[in-house]
């Protein structure tokens, strides 16, 4: 069996599936589009040393950030490595926020390598959406989710088919349970507002420094939400200030979008997640595995 562990960022993924781990001789394997690149650690809110408790992890920290690193890539090794955890008789649990790589790992996928490939410069994320909905009047894609929208165009231009229908499938690989953790709106606002203050002191300013002083401006850098906002700061076109609620503020929006995708695409076994005592969380989550 394969457990997978989906919803929001900063809702307490990572310790789940640790304490999970833990419990049913599990491994973890991460599925964030983010965490996989070396370097990039405080803005992904990737997993610490500590906070592994010995557990072997996979799929962190093996690109560098000037690679290439497409979803492609992402299906052949997680299925790899699900496989070789299954083979040794133990529990894969995979952990993160990336759909489209949970969908890309558990799910009946046929990926082609992208060959050719449009960023789109100078159209607006307006313009992009109108030209998504002429070729797929059924995109559940939101129009300010740029990224998103951009591999819908170029994935069309490539296979002469919608994404849309591609997402559709719902043949799983793998017996798979999804356990999805929740809490109220308010909640899990407040929670990455403090998040992003306590990952300014933890060094955010220096790490997200040394990426610009790099002058690497690839995908792995201008993707996460953090890095791209204190550019904007080292550039002087905003204070410290804004940069810093412009990383609160599309983080919540990131958030939702998350629940809409997870909400859309699988079927999720959700809990509220007690962060006054998350013993309570990990338990009703066992129980539920009847474990």
């Amino acid at each position: 069996m394969v457990i997978c562990i989906v919803g929001p960022t900063c809702v307490g993924k990572t310790k789940l599936s640790v304490e999970l781990a833990k419990r049913l001789n599990g491994e973890v394997i991460n599925a964030d589009s983010t965490q996989v690149y070396k370097g990039l650690d405080i803005a992904t809110a990737k997993v610490k040393e500590e906070e592994k408790e010995g557990i072997p992890h996979h799929l962190f920290n093996i690109k560098d950030i000037k690679d290439n690193y497409t979803v492609f890539d992402y299906q052949k090794d997680s299925r790899k490595v699900i496989d070789d955890i299954l083979n040794r008789g133990k529990t894969p649990i995979l952990v993160g926020g990336t759909g489209l790589y949970i969908k890309a790992c558990l799910y009946d996928y046929k990926f082609e390598e992208e060959k050719k490939l449009n960023n789109y410069e100078g159209y607006t994320n307006e313009e992009l959406y109108d030209m998504l909905k002429s070729i797929d009047k059924n995109t559940l894609i939101h129009p300010n989710n740029r990224k998103r929208v951009i591999r819908a165009l170029n994935y069309y231009n490539n296979t002469n088919n919608t994404l849309s229908s591609k997402e559709k499938t719902d043949k799983l690989l793998y017996d798979t349970v999804f356990i999805g953790l929740t809490t109220k709106r308010d909640i899990l606002y407040d929670r990455i507002n403090k998040r992003v203050d306590k990952m300014i002191k933890e060094g955010l300013l220096d790490e997200a420094k040394a990426l610009y002083d790099s002058n690497i401006r690839t995908k792995a850098v201008m993707t996460p939400i953090g890095y791209k906002e204190l550019f904007e700061y080292f550039d002087g076109n905003i204070s410290l200030d804004e940069a810093i609620d412009l990383i609160k503020q599309r983080s919540r929006r990131y958030a939702k979008r998350q629940y809409t995708w997870f909400n859309n695409q699988m079927s999720v076994n959700w809990f509220d997640v007690d962060f006054d005592n998350f013993e309570n969380t990990k338990e009703e989550v066992l129980k539920f595995l009847n474990k």
